[in-house]
């Protein structure tokens, strides 16, 4: 089948359906290369991607610069958002007894609920009546440079914490595509400047560990959601008092911003089904340190922590109980000393260094002589060197 066997199909009625679908957001371009591709390539060149080897495989970089190493007869790409805003009180955020999770993650998993419905996008409406058509369906997993696109459809700008913003809907929003053989009737077009910050730098100058090194340059090797969740292995030591009491994420950058202001609530009636219970947002720190594999699964299936599973989630936890300093944590992280996962003993022993207390002492010394792993070693060394 040629592609001029293919019918044009309606913008119009892509665009509806998808609003049905429960989409709060939906643009159609053609499938052209991301209008920021040369500032993915500078930025993988400078080794910002940290241990995501996956964001510089050759593969990936090729399928990033052109749509057709994904979809070969690829012509147009539809592009959608939707909404995942909820409210919990900043005073319980910030509850330094409590490990804060990014607001994204307070509700049901956002791939499982978007795939299946752009999913039912393109059987409704690409294959409705005909033939079948090839096509793909991404909802941030494929090696699409999604930001960049959704600013060609007119879904916002690119602020400097190089997130997507839409002005009159901040950028508490999920993106997903569709890329399709087909070609619309209509298409749209960036709506908004590239960039609509202005003078503005309260993203860059809010950022716990500093990881902006330029306006609409992000090191992930510095960012919070980068570290206690991408990254798999030891935290590096000087961020670690940066990174306050976030366990999964961080809504910093996003959270300052101006145009956070007309960003919608969710409704009831959401895909997402946010949950905005103080425990879903930030739940006791006491109570992620002594989960077990069995507790972490049952209390996180179907959300998005579950796939960053229980070591890196106890690991983030310790070091928030670090932060914390609190003596009542002395009981749970002198447990973790003799955890199975030596990224979890390493990173308890470093919160105890952190709490100053005979107890915490004791702990640390006792471990001193036993620890097999060198890692840990090192972090229980400096640990006690740490105390006075």
């Amino acid at each position: 089948m040629t592609h001029a066997a293919y019918p044009l199909l309606s913008a119009t009625q892509v665009k509806q359906t998808a609003r049905e679908l429960g989409f709060n957001l939906v643009g159609i371009i053609r499938a052209e290369p991301s209008p920021f591709l040369d500032a993915y390539e500078r930025w993988i060149a400078a080794g910002m991607h940290g241990s995501m080897g996956y964001m510089a495989r050759p593969d990936r970089v090729a399928r990033r610069r052109d749509l057709k190493a994904i979809l070969p007869g690829v012509r147009s790409l539809i592009v959608v958002g939707l909404d995942y805003r909820v409210h919990v009180p900043d005073a319980l955020l910030a509850d330094p007894s409590r490990g804060r999770i990014a607001s994204y993650a307070w509700g049901l998993d956002y791939h499982s609920q978007m795939l299946p419905r752009l999913e039912a996008l393109a059987q409704s409406t690409i294959q409705a009546d005909r033939a079948a058509v090839p096509y793909r369906a991404y909802v941030d997993t494929g090696a699409i440079l999604e930001r960049g696109h959704a600013f060609a459809a007119g879904l916002g700008f690119i602020g400097k914490n190089t997130m997507l913003i839409h002005p009159r809907r901040g950028s508490y929003f999920f993106l997903g595509e569709v890329l399709t053989e087909h070609e619309f009737d209509l298409y749209d077009a960036p709506a908004f400047p590239a960039t609509m910050c202005g003078s503005c730098t309260r993203c860059l100058r809010a950022c716990p560990t500093d990881a902006f090194p330029a306006p609409h340059v992000l090191d992930a090797r510095r960012c919070i959601s980068y570290l206690t969740i991408e990254h798999k292995g030891w935290i590096e030591r000087d961020l670690r008092p940066m990174m306050g009491n976030w366990v999964f994420g961080c809504d910093v950058c996003q959270a300052v911003c101006p145009f956070q202001r007309f960003a919608p609530e969710v409704s009831d009636v959401s895909p997402l089904r946010m949950d905005a219970h103080a425990d879903r947002a930030a739940p006791h720190l006491l109570d992620l340190l002594a989960l077990d594999d069995a507790r972490f699964a049952t209390r996180f299936a179907g959300t998005p922590i579950a796939r960053i599973k229980r070591e890196r989630l106890v690991r983030n936890a310790c070091v928030a109980a670090g932060n914390w300093g609190a003596p009542e944590v002395v009981p749970h992280l002198s447990h973790l000393l003799a955890d199975p996962s030596p990224l979890v003993r390493g990173h308890a022993g470093w919160a105890l260094g952190r709490i100053h207390t005979q107890a915490a002492r004791a702990a640390l010394v006792d471990k001193q002589a036993n620890e097999p792993d060198e890692q840990v070693r090192i972090e229980i060394d400096l640990a006690l060197a740490s105390h006075p």
